[in-house]
């Protein structure tokens, strides 16, 4: 996923200098060599994996937690606040690290390059901003996340219910 996240990265918010998708992964190729593809996939890793764990365990808890006892599936307010709620959880946990990530898939667009590496623009970015820049976007992904995370967990919903009402036998 890295390559399409880094020319999501390079190609948004600049003067047009790609001009598609494909001409910026064959310059940063040409550039950068194949690994300026996949930079910013440590922390992109850092921050799907401990992010995707808390997303789908927020749901799944308060899927549980909300269902009346006796009931095999969640009713949909139910499903709906704990999509919303899970996706919420979900960026506050990945937020720093969709930051670092950003910088350094960035880093040297306009110029120099500033960061060695992860752990390098981690410790500049707290001790030039402080903590608090890591949740500066926050605010914006919840607000985003919300109602986005309340209608993928519908449709997931709608899905396993619409599958396990086909039996084995009319699949056959």
């Amino acid at each position: 996923m890295s390559p399409g996240d880094i020319v999501k990265s390079k190609r948004s918010g600049l003067k047009p200098k790609y001009s598609g998708p494909i001409h910026c992964l064959l310059s940063i190729a040409r550039d950068e060599g194949i690994s300026g593809l996949y930079r910013g996939a440590l922390p992109l890793a850092f921050r799907d994996g401990p992010s995707f764990a808390t997303y789908f365990l927020t749901y799944s808890t308060l899927c549980s937690q909300l269902t009346p006892a006796g009931q095999k599936e969640p009713e949909w307010p139910a499903v709906l606040l704990a999509g919303g709620v899970a996706g919420m959880a979900g960026w506050s946990v990945g937020t720093p690290m969709d930051v670092i990530k950003a910088r350094l898939q960035m880093d040297g667009v306009r110029g120099e390059r500033r960061y060695r590496g992860l752990v390098h623009c981690v410790t500049e970015t707290v001790r030039n901003e402080g903590p608090r820049i890591f949740f500066k976007s926050l605010g914006i992904n919840c607000l985003r996340a919300f109602p986005v995370n309340m209608v993928v967990f519908a449709v997931y919903e709608v899905s396993v219910r619409v599958l396990r009402s086909v039996s084995v036998d009319q699949l056959s």
